[in-house]
């Protein structure tokens, strides 16, 4: 049975994952509808084609009867339509895990889901390593850090501009060290992977994150390392950053995409 889909956003990332189906649809998948600005009607209307409904509330977005809703605009857009989709029985996929370190909202949410409220799903987004932390947990995690480095100009529009110089920074300085609610709360389009990380791993407040401005960084690296009582984790994924957004990786979007295939391939990775 061919599930609906709904993609929210058609930003950097959104348009990244329209731009990524056209060319190869996820086989067992249909996008059904598209939630937009309303001044991106046209544009996104041009962009998803005449078969994908585009929507500029989200009543009239779930109004097409979703089975998954794929987030790709945003911690606000989180915060402000998890509850009513996953209310319509609806999985729905995360990108800006951020908006999970509001204590608050992230029990509000997790409530639902035991509940059987619909489906929380976290894609795997622009790191790798997951897998390992999951596993890790079982043998009794003991530290969990997680860097990022990006060039100066991808944290411009941040807290980090009141405290450098980031046009003119000639080497690498750390721009914000602490726990991992800080930093996606503080740096909301930068550090969801950071979230993403506390989720897999020993949560919030326990994992340490380290943000990075470096001029000599060419694209945006993430690096998990980690210990647990007989194993140690270390990985590092570097890429290119979006070009429609400095601050996100190129293959963010790459990642939902892979989520579903994975699921509806005959030969799956948990």
């Amino acid at each position: 049975m061919t599930k609906r889909v709904g993609l929210i956003g058609f930003g950097g990332i959104g348009q990244s994952i329209l731009q990524a189906w056209a060319a190869e649809p996820p086989l067992g998948y249909s996008l059904a509808a598209l939630l937009v600005r309303p001044l991106q009607r046209e544009a996104a209307r041009w962009a998803a084609g005449p078969h994908v409904l585009i929507a500029d509330t989200v009543d009239a977005f779930l109004g097409a009867q979703l089975d998954i809703v794929i987030e790709a605009a945003g911690q606000g857009a989180v915060r402000d339509h998890a509850e009513a989709i996953l209310r319509t029985g609806a999985e729905l996929h995360v990108i800006s895990t951020g908006a999970l370190a509001d204590a608050d909202f992230r029990e509000q949410v997790f409530a639902l889901v035991r509940e059987g409220v619909g489906r929380l799903v976290v894609p795997v987004g622009a790191t790798a390593g997951l897998d390992g932390l999951l596993a890790m947990q079982q043998d009794g995690l003991l530290r969990v850090t997680y860097t990022s480095t990006k060039p100066p100009q991808a944290w411009k529009g941040t807290p980090a501009e009141a405290d450098f110089d980031l046009d003119n920074l000639l080497e690498r300085r750390v721009i914000f060290s602490g726990p991992a609610d800080q930093a996606a709360l503080l740096y909301p389009k930068n550090a969801n992977i950071a979230a993403t990380v506390a989720l897999a791993g020993l949560g919030f407040a326990e994992t340490r994150v380290e943000l990075v401005a470096d001029p000599a960084a060419s694209g945006n690296t993430g690096r998990i390392e980690a210990e647990s009582r007989h194993s140690q984790l270390t990985v590092i994924v570097s890429g290119r950053a979006s070009q429609a957004n400095p601050k996100t990786s190129a293959i963010t979007g790459m990642s939902v995409l892979s989520a579903l295939k994975n699921r509806a391939g005959w030969l799956s990775f948990g």
